[in-house]
């Protein structure tokens, strides 16, 4: 009887894992054509993480954010500076393309892929003052955030840069309770909440400050 119930959970577990792979071979992403040779490289990074990292987990990623960012500076029509077009979102010109707005929305398109070789984190640098940054750390499963590879975007103007966290010229840490109300708010459909940012001045008591 315990033979039979092993077996059964090990067959589930597997049904489950092809399933998830399945998924994900099944999802399509448009890299613009000049960002191919970027998205290969930083795939080839995200593999060398770790060698418990599925190199088409690595190649999913870096397709679905170079493909998120490209769809997100059209949706967010980007005009001028990065601290100009927070001014134009301040007013009310735009209606979002903050840094966490950024981080946020490259977030839950990441979650979509279902990842099991790598992770997820929120990173956030100079957090609770207006010179605060968010980005993306990715991390093969079990690895320290700081051994991880940041995605950000708001920064650079809507175009995707990366580098592991160390060699950042910011000191990130990880807000894994940002990140979780982030996800709940998705969950609900109500994740556009308030979060203080430059040209802000009304922020919530849960919110965070930050570009």
């Amino acid at each position: 009887m315990h033979t039979r119930l092993v077996a059964g959970i090990i067959v589930a577990l597997a049904v489950s894992i092809a399933v998830v792979s399945a998924e994900q071979q099944r999802q399509h992403f448009e890299v613009p054509p000049k960002d191919f040779s970027k998205a290969e490289e930083l795939a080839n990074q995200l593999a060398g993480l770790s060698r418990r990292v599925d190199p088409n987990e690595a190649t999913l990623v870096a397709q679905c954010a170079f493909s998120t960012v490209a769809r997100l500076r059209q949706e967010y029509r980007m005009f001028g500076t990065p601290i100009f077009n927070n001014f134009l979102v301040y007013h009310g010109w735009r209606k979002r393309g903050y840094c966490y707005q950024w981080t946020e929305d490259l977030l839950l398109a990441l979650d979509t892929l279902k990842l099991k070789t790598l992770e997820l984190h929120w990173g956030e640098a100079y957090a609770g003052t207006y010179s605060e940054n968010n980005c993306i750390v990715v991390t093969a499963k079990g690895q320290p955030f700081d051994r991880g590879m940041i995605l950000e975007c708001w920064r650079h103007f809507g175009h995707l840069r990366w580098n592991l966290v160390p060699s950042d010229q910011d000191p990130y840490y990880e807000n894994t309770k940002w990140a979780e109300k982030v996800r709940a708010r998705a969950a609900s459909k109500t994740y556009r909440a308030n979060h203080g940012v430059a040209f802000q001045t009304r922020v919530s008591p849960d919110a965070k400050a930050g570009d």
